[in-house]
């Protein structure tokens, strides 16, 4: 799979991601409440493997959803880009 996540798409990931896991792990811990009752353990559990999905793909690149979706944020740089194509020719 090539890399597909990028810029500030990469960036939000690795921002609310680790959030959403802290907040999961806090609620499932008893340590917030987000909701009464088997509600909020689910949505504690639900932040929890959301935070964790947007930190392994913003450290990755790779996101399955954004191959199915057909969204691509990464951008190549230019050296990659010309090693691809190849010296004095262009794309």
């Amino acid at each position: 799979m090539e890399k597909n996540v990028g810029g500030y798409d990469r960036i939000a990931r690795l921002v609310v991601g680790p959030i959403l896991a802290i907040v999961g792990t806090a609620a499932l811990l008893g340590y917030v409440t987000i909701a009464a009752g088997t509600l909020g353990l689910a949505l504690a559990a639900i932040a929890l493997l959301v935070g964790l999905v947007f930190v392994v793909t913003g450290l990755t690149q790779k996101c399955p959803l954004n191959s199915l979706l057909g969204l691509d944020t990464y951008r190549k740089s230019s050296e990659a880009e010309e090693a691809e194509v190849g010296p004095g020719r262009t794309a």
